[in-house]
């Protein structure tokens, strides 16, 4: 430091004084408070955290490197385009990387962190650097990121392979007419041999040049960059580089670097590693890397050294900071942010300095090092050099501030630090990152912290009243990104008015100021933030350039004398003047031409007259004035505000008064009052107008003019004797005419006594004779309230505020010696015959003494002993006894020398003497005869009448004493020691003495005497001595003073802010202290809590809590002020020094939800959810002591960071749960725990009623048995009359159910109306009939491949799409595909579907590769001899499959405008009709049923009843009342109400019955949870029968409601996983609809439990099970009778069906016409068969039948939940099968002969068969007439359709799945390719080829 220039030294040494930073924020403003504000904020995908980040200073816009991602954001933080880097897969030890060869190692999916972000601006271009493949890096456009370059091939493309992001960092180094360089510098993670550390490359302009990223030099010997030597790494393993910062400036780039060192620490011979932060320069030109210089930068405050870096940014100095170092202002400086100390680099501690460099001084360094060098001096002095030391070689040259080096004394270190200058420290929130830059010449930093905080730091202020150095003012904290750290990339917007600041989440738009906060001007000049300026017309803190015509004078505020001041004058006016002229006076204000209003807060505004800088207005009108009240003062203080009429804003205001002088009622107050109010004397008022006084003489101005009472002496009145009381005055007024006189008016207890008063002149004034009296005896003098008032109430003054004394003399004074003590102006005196205190005149004369004190027998007589003090005492005397009683003298000479006790002389002091109460004397020493006695004493002198004698003996005691505990304690003292031993609460003085020290006495009994020590100088035993009075007892007791205890550990080092838990102490002598108590202190207050010793070397201590605000941040580590032990009286232990004790956060835990119940089962865990649950103690695995009681028990917990779970104990019911940790506790609510009970007593009541029921039921059943035996002979003619009877019945019922259907399928239609139709979009509903039963298909999804391989396969498949669209390569591909064995029906669907999906945009092209696929298979159908009908018939090729998804594209439309509602409106229909009867809940057969294999084939017994439900929504909804029949399982009445409430609602937006409870409500308020299974339900024989209404007797009109499924109910199983094995098979049952293709429905089996062998069931069991008796089911004759179930239901749907086939076998319906895509088809299939010459007008129909409705509608038919959101169940589904079947055999040119063996369904619709197939002929011929379609219409319309669902599928997807089939074939695929003729011409084969290789994963 010898060069070090003066300027330097004095502002170091002067910042060193002065010490800056948060602990010296200015004295004008206290630290400002941290603000929460919302900001523009922008958060990533949740697994990629923040990398980096830059921004465009031409564009504004962002980019951001992310892991796996770079995003370009808009400046308002909106994502305009991303970039995916990764992740991929990669193994970090692959060199070089498998992407240039193959690598041995294991590979995994890799994340790609984004290690460097740089904008390239002459080529417009974003070079972003990875940490995948080594550290390669991708060049990508500004514009839109697209990547143009990412050179992998050679080694110098592998910068590192360092996973972290923050140890890179490049500089662009620009040239107008040659190549940019980039300098890189990177940490080479232990690979020096692979990666430079510091390297110079080439930035060519072509991205894709081979020269990209090359060393700008490189030979054998030297190039452009530096390795570290690899012998460094066996001095220090872990060395590397990390690089912070980088820039260039002038000729040279540098690098702020941090670098592991090995040092001796100082008096040691041990190395140890530690971490330096050093500067790297280099010559931007230099090639050969010789100008390479790094030097130590660091930086000091207050003794404590900050040197580990963690932030840096360049910036210029700003004219006031350059004034200041002395530097110019556009001279850069170095703003660096350092953390405390050298040791570690991961984890800094918290304390952090902000400091400046002067890059000129750092310059000046290396010059003066380099000039010693090359003079031979000292040695390169580097650490990564340090294996050997080079020594300096000296050379004659001159070395200037540009000098670039030589081969020689390269690299260099200096070895001396280059210290900053600390500007600002903070020892709590870390800084983490600074950026700076100059605003009007001010020098601001913007700092980042750990937690996530923006500091704003001003760097000077220019004030030379603070520090002729200036000083650094922290003007504003804000927290802005949450969780922090902030992370070190920050940047400012192009206008710098934004600052974008980033954490790992989340990325934070921060304004540079925000001036609006400050809302005074005061606030907003004070607040130190240079931006801010006050905005005077405007009222507002805002920048210069907002403030409207800133450069006007006076309209802009940039400093504190500048604001606006304001005085009025006059100030203050009476409430009864109005309209007064006020003359307004400004400063700093601005003219002021456009006008300004006066305003009286809300009482008036008026315009104001501008004359200069006055402002004249007027004061408020009569009725605007403000009333002002007694109780409120005498004035009323408004705010007198000046509006601008040019901005309408109040820019300067002053206060007001109003005052109101008539609310004073005494003079006094009246003229003393501050404002103009005058008294009126004799009217007694107080006024501001003195001309309102009656006559001159009245008014009163001063307050000695007033009529008041002078101050007197005591007026002492005796009670009940009548006296006048005379009263001195000054000014009393003479009542005047009509005026009433003087009283006096005495308040005594309470009551008011009015006297009246004299006034003999002005001056004075008399009470008449009077006597006062008042209660009791306890008071012997009462000082009374005097008032004195004339005219009734008008009061004069009494400011001395005179009282009247009103006395008792015979009060208290119960004896002659009281009496006589009592004041002599009393006039008391003792009157003997009576025995009373009293006045001379009410004392008899004649008959007895009358005693005074100034009489001349003033000795009372008969003086009375009543009590004595102590009555024990050593006979060595000294003992002070107190004696108390009556008469004992009035003075002390009465009874000086004639006190005797127990015969020993004792001689009074005068200290203790109480006149005529109390004589202390000191004991005379006793002779060994004397033991006990009286007090015997004279008063004045030994006449009888003048003796007493004590009823009390006084006793003389020998004391001794026997042992004492403990005999040992600590040098500082405070032990307390008990001695023991006999009589030693005799005496009245105790000194004990161990040796010279005292022990100070404390408290005695007759046995023990407690004293505690006091402090020793050494450590020695001591002689106890005890002295009674004059007694010294001795006795060979010692105590000794041992050594002071000591505190050699503490363990934990931590607790929580509450505090209580426990800590162990390790120390020595612990056993000496009694009572060991463990303090903090924080914020100036201490909390101490108790320790328990265990034995001398160990105590266990609870913490002490710690005393935080109510506002304190939850969330921070506290560390508090003080800490230590308080052991008896040792000092040293009340701070211990050497502990790092911490507090963390208290676990904080959540309510059980807003009701604070949580329900559980018995057994269930409880789980309470928190933060903090387990501190964040570094080094980890700690475990705070959890207690959580569920009522009064405890339970075991287990702990994770966030939640706590307790094994609930066993207990049942409702019980608070508490958790207590250290010293808090917290009650998250009540835990219910429902009883398992097997049965409640609801349960218990029917089972007993159910039993009777049965009981009775066999009697019935005997009974019936009896008389149906007498029947049987009638029951074959009720069968002949029950057949008769038949058939009208089923008429009746058909009449009934359809009237009734109409009504309900109304209602729905009419919901309806085309939008309440829940259509499925096109996407889905393409995807169901295209992809059955296949949720998330491929084609849906983006194309998923590997990073590496996306760019190839991309291209790869836009190859194949090509091909795919060349009409030979497709049809050769799908011939091929079909000749091949292994093709199996399944991937000829496939294939069709995907093709279909491909060219959904190129319909046109789709239906003519169509076309020809039908031609050929119709050419192929004729050639093999088949059948022609047979055409089209299966699926069997993929031209069919084709064909049926065309359709499927085409008839959208149609299917939602026409035929959908007809269709939707028969399956409603259907699904109503089955559900009016019963369905059986397991086989799903059903009373209505149109298939015969669903029918209930027995009589059901069933009402129907009507249940209110309330709605799952919440209580407010209305209650619908929903048709139920109560033989239905709870489940069948849950989808029944959703059904209701839901009933416009598509099916999947809808709640799931299965995820709902059904709550029966009934009258009392109880509720019941109804299941389909639970302990009530009924088993016999093996069969359980679901439980249904009927079961749990639901009444009709029950209200019930769904609720969300509980966890359990009181009814529920009571063996939990039997319930739900078998709930969810029933589940199953229920739901069953098969797969959507499956024509036939199909009957759930019934298989046993497996638990239990119980099978189910629940209206009808099943026929396969042979238990059944024969008469339940009835012959089979009688099952056959209700098939005619079958015609009624039948004839109930007829309409509907109708409607249905009349919409689909129309060609022109509701206006809509026929589409036509269907004419188009027919057309094709009639062009065919006239082709081939097929007249058969059957075989036309056929064909036209197989094409489309057999291959579109019947499966539109049969499934509507491919077009609408429906949930269809297995009972409709089989109806729906039926109608299909109708559908088909309408649709057939053959004959149906019936017989009585037919199928029941095709008999069903026999009678209507043939009308139908007259519409499908009619329809054919009407489309066979319509006007033929040109292919160009066709085009057109085709066109449109691809048009409008251009994007419902991804391509690429598609593609991908079809290429899967060339894999598979691609040898038999290439085979025909090669040998026609016309793929040869179009190299097809090749190509495919192509895409082959491209595909292939190896390539």
């Amino acid at each position: 430091m010898k060069a070090m220039p003066w300027n330097w030294t004095c502002l170091l040494s002067h910042l060193l004084m002065v010490g800056m930073g948060s602990s010296t924020l200015l004295p004008r403003q206290p630290p400002p408070l941290t603000q929460k504000r919302s900001f523009v904020t922008f958060r990533g995908e949740p697994a990629e955290g923040f990398n980096h980040l830059v921004v465009d200073e031409r564009t504004g816009h962002i980019y951001l490197g992310a892991v796996n991602r770079i995003y370009k954001l808009s400046s308002d933080l909106k994502v305009l385009v991303t970039h995916q880097t990764g992740p991929d897969e990669d193994n970090p030890k692959c060199y070089p990387p498998r992407i240039v060869q193959t690598c041995n190692e294991p590979l995994t999916t890799t994340n790609n962190v984004n290690k460097m972000l740089l904008i390239d601006y002459k080529e417009n271009r974003l070079i972003a650097c990875g940490s995948l493949y080594q550290g390669i890096c991708k060049l990508l456009r500004l514009e839109d990121l697209f990547k143009l370059g990412e050179p992998f091939h050679k080694k110098e493309h592998y910068l590192s392979g360092v996973n972290e992001s923050g140890s890179v960092f490049g500089v662009i180094v620009s040239y107008s007419n040659l190549d940019d360089k980039l300098f890189i510098a990177t940490a080479v993670d232990g690979k020096p041999e692979y990666f430079p550390t510091i390297s110079s490359r080439k930035l060519t302009k072509n991205s894709e040049a081979d020269g990209m990223f090359a060393y700008v030099f490189h030979d054998e010997f030297v190039a452009s960059m530096i390795k570290i030597p690899s012998d460094t790494f066996t001095v220090i393993p872990d060395f590397d580089i990390y690089y912070v910062y980088g820039f260039s400036s002038g000729n040279f780039v540098y690098f702020l670097t941090l670098q592991p060192e090995m040092v001796s620490p100082p008096g040691s011979t041990t190395k140890e590693q530690v971490y330096t932060s050093k500067l790297v320069r280099l010559c931007k030109e230099d090639t050969a890397f010789n100008s390479y210089v790094e030097v130590p930068i660091g930086c000091e405050r207050g003794g404590v050294e900050y040197r580990l870096l963690q932030a840096a940014y360049l910036s210029k100095a700003g004219a006031v900071l350059g004034r200041t170092l002395s530097v110019r202002p556009d001279d850069d400086l170095l703003f660096t942010v350092f953390s405390k100390g050298q040791k570690r680099k991961m984890k800094s501690l918290d304390e952090s300095a902000l400091c400046i460099f002067i890059l000129k001084q750092i310059n000046d360094r290396i010059k003066e090092r380099l000039q010693s060098c090359y003079r031979g001096e000292g040695t390169l002095d580097l650490a990564w050099l340090k294996v050997k030391d080079i020594p300096c070689s000296s050379a004659l040259l001159t070395i200037d501030d540009n000098f670039c080096g030589l081969d020689m004394n390269a690299p260099l270190g200096v070895s001396e630090m280059v210290r900053g200058i600390p500007v600002f420290t903070e020892d709590r929130d870390r800084m983490t990152s600074v950026i700076a830059y100059v605003y009007k010449n001010h020098s601001l930093a913007f700092v980042g912290t750990k937690s996530g905080k923006l500091k704003k730091v001003l760097q000077d202020l220019p004030d030379p009243g603070m520090s002729p150095w200036g000083n650094a003012l922290q003007y504003e904290t804000v927290q802005v990104v949450e969780p922090g750290p902030v992370l070190r990339d920050m940047a400012f917007s192009k206008d710098h008015e934004q600052l974008y600041i980033m954490s790992e989440r989340q990325l934070t738009r921060v304004p540079v100021e925000s001036c609006g906060q400050y809302r005074s001007c005061g606030d907003c000049l004070g607040s130190g933030d240079p931006h801010c300026g006050w905005c005077v017309l405007h009222n507002t803190c805002t920048r210069k350039e907002r403030c409207e015509r800133s450069r006007e004078p006076r309209r802009f505020a940039s400093e504190m004398k500048q604001c606006v001041r304001l005085t009025v004058h006059p100030n203050n006016i009476s409430v009864s003047q109005y309209n007064v002229l006020l003359v307004l006076e400004t400063y700093n204000v601005p003219e002021l031409s456009a006008g300004v209003n006066c305003t009286f807060e809300d009482l008036s505004e008026m315009d104001g007259l501008v004359i200069g800088n006055q402002i004249q207005c007027y004061s408020p009108a009569a009725k605007e004035v403000p009333r002002i009240i007694t109780e409120n003062g005498d004035h009323h203080v408004v705010q007198l505000q000046l509006k601008s009429k040019e901005t309408g804003m109040t820019f300067a205001s002053t206060s007001f008064v109003f005052y109101n002088c008539s609310v004073h009622n005494s003079c006094l107050s009246c003229v003393e009052s501050p404002y103009r109010c005058h008294w009126c004397k004799y009217r007694h008022v107080c006024t501001h107008d003195p001309k309102t006084c009656s006559f001159q003489e009245g008014r009163v101005k001063l307050p000695e003019d007033c009529p008041q009472l002078l101050r007197v002496d005591k007026i002492l009145v005796p009670v009940e004797v009548i006296k006048p009381i005379t009263l001195k005055a000054k000014n009393l007024p003479q009542p005047q005419s009509g005026q009433r006189g003087y009283e006096c008016i005495l308040n005594i207890q309470g009551s008011e006594q009015r006297v009246p008063a004299l006034r003999f002149n002005s001056s004075s004034v008399q009470c008449q004779n009077t006597s006062y009296s008042y209660e009791g005896m306890e008071i012997n003098n009462l000082p009374v309230e005097l008032t004195v008032v004339w005219n009734g109430h008008f009061n004069i003054d009494n400011p001395a505020q005179n009282k009247v004394y009103l006395y008792k003399c015979g009060a208290m004074r119960e004896s002659c010696g009281l009496c006589l003590k009592a004041d002599p102006d009393f006039e008391c005196g003792w009157c003997q015959s009576p025995g009373q205190c009293t006045l001379r005149q009410h004392c008899p004369a004649h008959e007895s003494r009358w005693l005074e004190l100034s009489g001349a027998n003033s000795k009372c007589t008969n003086p009375r002993i009543t009590e004595i003090i102590p009555v024990t005492g050593p006979r060595e005397g000294g003992t002070k006894v107190t004696i108390r009683g009556e008469n004992l003298g009035l003075e002390f000479r009465d009874i000086a020398s004639h006190v005797k006790v127990a015969g020993v002389e004792c001689s009074p002091l005068v200290d203790g003497y109480i006149p005529a109460e109390q004589i202390v004397c000191e004991m005379g020493e006793a002779k060994p005869s004397q033991h006990a006695g009286f007090v015997e004493i004279c008063v004045a002198a030994c006449r009888p009448e003048f003796m007493a004698r004590s009823s009390q003996l006084y006793y003389f005691m020998t004391l001794t004493l026997s042992d004492l505990k403990p005999s040992r304690g600590p040098m500082s003292g405070g032990t307390q020691v008990t001695i023991t031993g006999t009589n030693l609460n005799a005496g009245s003085d105790v000194v004990v003495m161990f040796g010279k020290q005292p022990c100070l006495f404390h408290r005695r009994s007759p046995s023990y005497i407690i004293c505690n020590t006091t402090s020793s100088e050494e450590v020695l035993e001591m002689e106890v001595t005890v002295q009674v009075d004059r007694a010294k007892i001795r006795r060979d007791l010692v105590f000794q003073y041992v050594e002071d205890p000591t505190i050699v550990r503490i363990e934990p080092e931590w607790s929580i802010v509450s505090g209580n838990t426990p800590i162990a102490v390790w120390g020595t002598h612990l056993d000496l202290i009694q009572n060991p108590q463990i303090r903090a202190k924080h914020g100036g207050k201490e909390h101490i809590n108790i320790c328990e010793v265990l034995n001398a070397t160990e105590m266990t201590c609870q913490a002490p809590a710690l005393a935080l605000g109510p506002d304190h941040q939850s969330d921070l580590t506290e560390r508090p002020e003080e800490f230590g032990f308080i052991l008896d009286n040792v000092q040293s232990l009340l701070i211990l020094n050497k502990t790092n004790f911490t507090y963390y956060p208290n676990p904080v835990f959540e309510a059980f939800g807003p009701s604070g119940i949580l329900e559980l089962k018995p057994g269930t865990p409880i789980i309470l959810k928190g933060k903090n649950l387990i501190p964040p103690v570094a080094g980890g695995n700690v475990k705070l002591n959890y207690t959580v009681l569920v009522g009064e028990k405890p339970c075991t917990v287990t702990v994770s960071d966030v939640q706590l779970l307790c094994e609930s104990p066993n207990l049942i019911g409702r019980h608070k749960v508490m958790a207590r940790v250290g010293g808090m506790e917290y009650s998250p609510g009540m835990v219910y725990i429902a009883p398992d009970s097997p049965l409640s007593l609801p349960a218990i009541v029917s089972i007993a009623v159910a039993g009777g029921l049965l009981i009775i039921f066999i009697v019935a059943v005997l009974i019936a048995y009896k008389r149906k035996s007498r029947e049987s002979d009638l029951t074959l003619k009720r069968l002949q009359m029950q057949m008769d009877n038949l058939e009208s019945r089923v008429a009746l019922e058909c009449k009934e159910a359809f009237a009734e259907l109409q009504t309900d399928i109304h209602e729905l239609t009419s919901d309806l109306d085309g939008a309440g139709i829940p259509f499925l979009d096109y996407r889905t509903y393409t995807m169901r009939v295209l992809f059955p039963g296949i949720e998330d298909h491929p084609v849906l999804r983006d194309l998923e491949v590997p990073g590496y391989r996306q760019e190839r396969v991309e291209k790869g498949l836009k190859l194949f799409a090509q091909l795919i669209n060349n009409k030979v390569f497709l049809l050769s591909f799908i011939r091929t595909l079909e000749s091949q064995r292994s093709f199996s029906m399944r991937d000829r669907g496939n294939v069709a579907s995907l093709i279909m999906t491909v060219l959904q945009s190129k319909l046109e092209y789709a239906t003519d590769v169509l076309k020809q696929l039908l031609a050929d298979l119709i050419d192929k159908n004729l050639e093999s001899k088949n059948h022609p009908k047979l055409l089209l018939r299966r699926t069997e090729s993929v031209a069919e499959k084709m064909l049926t998804n065309w359709f499927t594209f085409l008839l959208y439309k149609f299917l939602k405008e026409c035929a959908g509602e007809p269709l939707f409106s028969l399956f409603c229909a259907i699904k109503q009709q089955m559900e009016k009867g019963p369905i059986d809940a397991i086989t799903g057969e059903a009373r209505y049923s149109l298939s015969e294999d669903k029918l209930i084939r027995q009589q059901i017994e069933y009402k129907t009843l009507v249940l209110s439900c309330g709605s799952p929504d919440g209580a407010n909804s209305p209650e619908v009342p929903v048709k139920v029949l109560n033989c239905d399982t709870v489940t069948q009445v849950k989808e029944k109400i959703l059904d209701a409430i839901f009933k416009n609602v598509p099916c999947s937006h809808r709640p799931k019955a299965a995820d709902m409870d059904l709550e029966w409500r009934q009258g009392s308020g109880a509720r019941m949870i109804l299941q389909d299974e639970d302990i009530t339900t009924k088993i016999e024989n093996d069969w359980k029968r679901l439980n249904t209404l009927a079961h749990y007797q639901v009444p009709d009109g029950s209200v019930v409601a769904l609720v969300s499924k509980q966890v359990t109910a009181y009814n529920a199983v009571n063996n939990s996983t039997v319930s739900r094995t078998s709930a969810s098979k029933y589940e199953n049952m229920i739901r069953y609809t098969g797969s959507p293709d499956s024509l036939r429905s199909r009957t759930p089996m019934i298989t046993p439990d497996l638990e239990s062998g119980v099978k189910m069931w629940h209206l009808v069991k099943n026929h396969e099970h042979g238990d059944q008796k024969e008469g339940d089911r009835g012959s089979k004759m009688v099952s056959e009778i209700y098939l005619t179930r079958l015609l009624a239901t039948k004839g109930t749907l007829q309409k509907f069906v109708d409607d249905l086939f009349e919409t689909i076998f129309s060609t022109a319906h509701r206006g809509s016409a026929l589409p036509l895509a269907i004419k188009y088809m027919f057309d094709f299939l009639d062009e065919q068969a006239d082709r081939h010459g097929i007249h058969d007008p059957h075989v036309r129909h056929t064909w036209k039948s197989n094409c489309l409705p057999l291959r579109f509608w019947v499966n539109m038919i049969k499934n509507p939940q491919f077009v609408f959101d429906i949930h269809k169940n297995s009972i409709t589904d089989a109806c729906l099968s039926v109608v299909a079947q109708t559908f088909m055999d309408s649709c057939s040119t053959s004959e149906h002969r019936l017989g009585k063996d037919s199928p029941s369904n095709k008999l069903l619709y026999a009678k209507d068969i043939p009308s139908y197939k007259n519409w499908v002929e009619r329809y054919y011929s009407d489309i066979g007439k319509m006007p033929a379609i040109s292919d160009q219409d066709m085009n057109a319309y085709l066109a449109e359709q691809s048009r409008l669902h251009m994007s419902e599928f991804n391509t690429m997807s598609a593609l991908s799945e079809i290429f899967s089939y060339v894999g598979k074939y691609s040898e038999e695929i290439l085979g025909p390719l090669d040998h026609d003729d016309q793929c040869g011409k179009q190299k097809l084969a090749y190509k495919l080829e192509q895409v082959i290789t491209l595909m292939s994963l190896d390539s």
